[in-house]
């Protein structure tokens, strides 16, 4: 089931097209503020969004800027009363897909979800992109960005990281790490392990106010999902 992401501060019309989009099939997700729609963004995923402009805590012109920085690939459709050109075209610049502006009839905002939908569907076959907050990994072209800046990262330290981003959600152990990472009949120690994830904090966390790789004493490393403030 496909599942869209609707920002917009107006719940009436959120609940509107939230029941529209169910009834087509489609799974919705709707939140109110610009500033959970960015942690939204950063800890899930979804196929396709529906943004507002005008929204509180953080505009939607800065969280288009922002999902496009992390995710070039998933549709944003603009949802707005701002009909000028000024914005349209700024909208555009930033990477929205398309421009929808209130009122509009949810007749078509469905045929554009879609038509959109479609288009991403017939996309060349590619690995989904991995988003941990200011994040993103891109298994396609091994490329590894934060808050916009590329990380050079050797193939082993790559892995690692990769690996770490698929089991986000719970502690890994070295011994785990060496079974999958490293050829057991080499005997890779513990020191091994711990070598490489210094390396690895010292190119993605080093120089960022928020550090992402953890430790557990005694039981292994993990990716910090703590929320921030915007």
């Amino acid at each position: 089931m496909k599942k869209i992401l609707i920002i917009e501060d107006d719940h009436n019309l959120s609940k509107s097209i939230t029941s529209t989009l169910e009834k087509e099939g489609f799974a919705c997700d709707p939140v109110y503020d610009g500033q959970i729609a960015m942690r939204y963004f950063q800890n899930h995923n979804c196929n396709l969004v529906l943004l507002d402009l005008n929204l509180p805590k953080v505009n939607g012109i800065e969280l288009c800027k922002k999902f496009r920085a992390m995710d070039p690939e998933t549709p944003i459709i603009i949802i707005t009363a701002f009909g000028d050109i000024d914005s349209k075209m700024e909208a555009f610049d930033l990477g929205a897909d398309d421009y929808l502006v209130k009122p509009f009839h949810l007749k078509e905002l469905v045929a554009k979800v879609k038509i959109f939908l479609k288009r991403a569907e017939q996309l060349p076959n590619t690995q989904p992109l991995y988003q941990f907050h200011d994040m993103k990994l891109d298994p396609n072209k091994k490329v590894v960005i934060r808050e916009n800046k590329e990380i050079s990262l050797t193939p082993k330290e790559y892995g690692l990281l990769e690996y770490m981003l698929k089991n986000r959600n719970r502690i890994i152990s070295k011994d785990e790490l060496a079974m999958n990472l490293w050829d057991n009949k080499y005997g890779v120690t513990h020191n091994t392990i711990e070598v490489y994830i210094n390396f690895l904090r010292n190119k993605v966390d080093k120089g960022f106010d928020r550090k992402l790789i953890l430790t557990k004493p005694g039981f292994g490393y993990y990716l910090n999902e703590q929320s921030d403030e915007l």
